[in-house]
């Protein structure tokens, strides 16, 4: 069997050199071997592109952070040791990408808060599917595995040998433009990187890594006093949002429904294989969560295909305005420029109601504790406003619903702006208190 992706990290950390390189090392290091086997095209998509207009082959592009420690080991696997993958990976144009200098964001548009992604496209830069997701920061398990890697790659390779049938079904696959062409040009990052790597400097210091593609969209719309969107702060939303449970071996094979949940009320079931989910084919969990990443604001429709024993049905799936709050973002990079946004970058926690006796909170009332105050710069507002570890937050500008950090987070990011500044209560030792935070930048 074909191990998780998860366990390259164990593979990855047993198989360590005693001496650690240094993160420009490893850069570096990682360029002269990928180079020097010649297997992959490193860092030129413009050069895999022409090479498969010249072999009539597809392309697999692997956006992959170095240095990254759970998916490291990941790349032996692929290039030099699985019996099933390299084959499979022979019968396209392979292109490594390390760095998202430069990178064309109206054509690559994925989760940003991973650190290894796959795309699957035609040399006329259509897209047959995407692989990769995570829904922990280190936690692949459950998601995505070698398995299903391989089958992923062949229903590429399949749609590829159908191209002239399947084209028109593969445009949703492509988003629409985003707000710069390219990472370097978003304010945020414009005078701080340019469009390629520095090797003949600091290549590490040169590096535009993918979370902080997510990181600058957020600042534009908050640098611009305006609400942060759904759709930017709660990206490519997981399966299990509408209660589809994917079984990470299967090309697009589910593995559970939740029965109180939008895939139940559509009539999913366990076993289904979606086929096509808004018109376009599935060939991975990431190619549900880019037609979940494309619904409507306002929630609405999406039809889907499903193999049932041999039958092929066809089903809708139907989700209502707010429908992407019931992720968690705490997983995520994007929650720590929120907590300095939102909370002066304090960590709270919701406590439970068995620790609530003698705190003066009544069962299902709101209650944040403050499990961490951050000590410096703008992680450090909140110490400087007064607050305290162990404080406990009953009410936040007024509102005593904000039951869990992200729901405070998430109000603050649709509906406040930077230099407001909020009434907070909390409890101390037992007694009321007020503080003002401000509302940051």
């Amino acid at each position: 069997m074909l191990r998780p992706l998860l366990f390259c990290a164990l593979l990855c950390t047993l198989t360590a050199p005693v001496l650690a390189q240094t993160r420009e090392e490893i850069v570096r290091g990682d360029k002269a071997k990928v180079e020097a086997e010649g297997f992959w095209i490193y860092n030129d998509l413009p050069a895999a592109f022409a090479e498969a207009k010249r072999t009539g082959k597809p392309i697999v592009v692997v956006l992959r952070c170095l240095p990254c420690h759970e998916c490291v080991k990941l790349d032996d696997e692929l290039v030099d040791t699985d019996p099933v993958i390299r084959p499979l990976l022979e019968q396209f144009v392979c292109a490594r990408q390390v760095s998202t200098n430069g990178l064309d964001l109206n054509l690559f548009q994925y989760d940003t808060d991973q650190s290894f992604a796959v795309f699957f496209l035609n040399a006329d830069k259509t897209i047959y599917g995407r692989f990769g997701t995570r829904s922990h920061r280190t936690d692949w398990v459950g998601d995505v595995s070698l398995e299903g890697l391989s089958e992923a790659l062949q229903g590429a390779l399949d749609l590829h040998a159908r191209y002239g049938d399947v084209k028109q079904s593969l445009a949703g696959k492509t988003g629409q433009p985003m707000e710069v062409s390219s990472p370097e040009k978003y304010p945020s990052l414009k005078d701080k990187y340019t469009d390629r790597l520095n090797y003949s400097g600091d290549v590490v210091k040169s590096c535009i890594h993918c979370h902080q593609i997510g990181d600058a969209q957020r600042e534009l719309y908050w640098g611009a006093g305006k609400p942060i969107p759904d759709k930017v702060l709660w990206p490519y939303p997981h399966p299990k949002v509408v209660g589809l449970v994917m079984n990470p071996d299967k090309k697009s094979t589910v593995r559970d429904v939740d029965p109180d949940s939008a895939a139940a009320r559509a009539g999913i079931q366990e076993g289904d294989v979606i086929e096509s989910f808004n018109g376009q084919p599935i060939l991975s969990i990431a190619d549900i969560q880019w037609v979940l990443h494309n619904i409507a604001p306002q929630g609405g429709s999406v039809p889907v295909t499903v193999k049932r024993n041999g039958s092929e049905k066809s089903l809708t799936l139907s989700v209502t305005k707010d429908w992407r709050r019931a992720g968690d973002l705490s997983w995520r990079v994007t929650t720590w420029g929120l907590r300095r946004i939102a909370a002066g970058g304090m960590v709270l926690e919701t406590i439970p109601d068995d620790e609530r006796q003698g705190s003066r909170v009544n069962s299902g009332d709101m209650a944040l504790r403050v499990r961490r105050v951050g000590q410096h710069g703008p992680h450090a507002a909140a110490k400087r406003a007064g607050f305290r570890e162990g404080d406990l937050i009953v009410a936040y500008d007024g509102r005593r619903n904000l039951s869990t950090e992200q729901d405070l987070l998430t109000y603050v990011a649709t509906s406040k702006k930077a230099g407001d500044r909020v009434r907070v209560n909390v409890i101390r030792n037992g007694k009321p208190l007020e503080l003002t935070l401000p509302i940051q930048k």
